[in-house]
């Protein structure tokens, strides 16, 4: 059964069941260690990549949250699918045996198309941690736009490779906020419902929580938590837990308790490869494939729209350029990557069309991160869970919910270690620059501050508690806050907005968006539980009144 409730957590284990909380999750910004086997592995298409001149009825482009609900809940009905994806299989070991790279070796699995690694902490202890890899299709990306970097999944599965796996609701209160033209009755009945068992989100035993040695760290934030006034709440994950518990007992190979995350997970984290792709697979009607890269969709004579897709090789390189021709097509490629197509293509003119919010709207969800440095006695643990499990929660007072993440470096590093989201009302825009042949963002740094001033809400007060103060050799020199990235991109073409109330592009017929730019730059938590749930509702109603 399905928890998707969240628990007020007090020491030893006494805990208030309640429903979920304002949460938020990390991507695994600073796992360091890795050990697995190749059970994890990837999906990649059950058959030969999609060929020029090939008409199929539905195509799909991303296999991301958004994209992996829409095929499943199409190939259900009778439809047939083909997914497109910029991204690898993931289903291939590599020279250690395992499909995902160790995260304190990166190498060529690590990073998207880069010669040196983009790490989400730059330094420690006063040194610089990024290294030269080897240029290739890696499974994260960080795109680097003017005044923030957007780090992203890349591959069958999308952010789920590569995100913490902290599957969060919303608060019933908070939703309105979020979604505004979305009936929250219909999305708390039926489709968080629905979104949170498919996904496999469960909770962690709270008494085991309380002895396991690999979440001492999280311990320590939530007695300062508690200490300064804060409630710490347990968060849902997809995590396995009956593996985790293996792990720290030793009878299998170690994933989460190796620092496992920040480029995969190879065992024990239920990414959408082992939850509805695995379903995918089962319809036999979709097929996927992997790097492969939609460059135009526009209309075709006679109805449907032609696509233009490039094939690549693992050095980025086009390999081939495909025209195919596709009765729908469903934009899910993530809120960056739906949203610079989509203006590339409004610009360009060959979805002319599309209305004027197309490229608007987009939001960070408020990331920002920091470090305190603790006391002697306050020892947070050479063994780090890379999976957070719970947070502090100052949203209604503060507008900040602060995950205690995990710093697991295989030492004891006496420091603790956040992602706050916050609630930061600057939205960016996505514009195209024929100059450049390039889509632009114009977010700011500055447009941080809110994040910032949120965040010290709680951490000013628990240092003032402890007697504690920042760290500041994480983010670079003498610098506190990790104001220069975000996790959770959201928005670009927005739900009611560019689309009508179900997702259908306004101005073309058989256009759809199913992904995270629908969301208007905030959900309050972790976004990816709201993105599916969101795509299950919208794609019901298409599939019941479009086909």
């Amino acid at each position: 059964m399905t928890d998707s409730t969240m628990h007020d957590a007090g020491p030893k284990g006494v805990s208030r069941r309640r429903f979920i909380t304002g949460t938020g999750s990390i991507l695994g910004a600073v796992a360091l260690a890795g050990h697995s086997i190749p059970a994890q592995a990837g999906v990649g298409s059950a058959a030969a990549p999609i060929d020029s001149g090939a008409h199929v009825s539905a195509l799909v482009i991303g296999t991301g949250y958004g994209g992996s609900v829409a095929a499943l809940r199409l190939a259900q009905s009778g439809v047939d699918v083909h997914m497109i994806e910029m991204g690898m299989a993931w289903d291939t070991p590599g020279p250690d045996g395992k499909i995902f790279a160790n995260t304190t070796s990166p190498d060529s699995r690590s990073y998207w198309l880069r010669t040196r690694t983009k790490q989400p902490l730059s330094n420690f202890l006063g040194f610089p941690i990024d290294k030269n890899v080897t240029r290739s299709t890696g499974i994260l990306d960080a795109e680097e736009f003017s005044g923030i970097t957007v780090y992203q999944g890349r591959g069958v599965g999308g952010g789920s490779l590569v995100n913490g796996g902290m599957a969060v609701t919303p608060k019933r209160e908070n939703f309105g906020a979020v979604l505004p033209s979305v009936d929250a009755d219909e999305m708390y009945g039926i489709y968080y419902p629905r979104a949170n068992a498919g996904l496999g989100v469960s909770t962690i035993d709270p008494a085991w929580f309380d002895t396991a040695a690999c979440y001492q760290y999280a311990r320590v934030g939530r007695k300062q938590a508690q200490r300064a006034g804060f409630p710490f709440v347990f968060v849902p994950t997809v995590y396995d837990w009956d593996y985790m518990k293996q792990e720290e007992a030793g009878t299998v190979p170690r994933s989460a308790l190796a620092g496992e995350i920040l480029y995969g997970n190879n065992y024990g984290k239920k990414s959408l490869q082992k939850t509805y792709i695995d379903r995918i697979r089962a319809t036999g009607r979709v097929a996927i494939s992997p790097l492969h890269k939609v460059t135009s969709v526009a209309p075709a004579t006679g109805g449907g729209y032609t696509v233009v897709i490039d094939q690549i090789d693992t050095g980025g390189v086009t390999t081939a350029t495909k025209t195919v021709t596709a009765d729908r097509v469903f934009f899910a490629a993530g809120s960056v990557g739906t949203s610079k197509l989509l203006v590339k293509l409004k610009a360009t003119g060959a979805l002319a069309g599309l209305n004027d919010e197309i490229g608007k709207g987009w939001g960070d969800n408020g990331n920002v991160m920091c470090g305190r440095a603790n006391h002697l006695w306050d020892p947070t643990g050479r063994l780090q869970a890379s999976i957070p499990t719970g947070g502090i929660d100052n949203w209604a007072a503060g507008g900040a919910f602060a995950e205690v993440a995990p710093l697991p470096t295989g030492i004891e590093t006496f420091a603790s270690f956040y992602l706050s989201i916050t609630k930061n009302p600057n939205r960016a825009e996505f514009t195209w620059n024929a100059a450049t042949g390039k889509v632009d963002l114009n977010w700011q740094t500055a447009w941080k501050q809110p994040s910032i001033d949120a965040a010290r809400t709680i951490f000013d007060r628990i240092n003032q508690k402890e007697g504690t103060i920042y760290r500041t050799d994480l983010f670079g020199t003498y610098k506190i806050w990790g104001d220069h990235l975000t996790y959770h991109p959201l928005g670009g073409a927005v739900l009611n907005r560019a689309t009508d109330n179900y997702g259908r592009l306004h101005g073309y017929s058989g256009l759809y968006v199913m992904d995270g730019s629908l969301i208007p730059g905030n959900t309050s938590v972790n976004p990816f539980v709201t993105i599916t749930a969101l795509a299950e509702r919208n794609i019901e109603k298409i599939i019941a009144t479009d086909l």
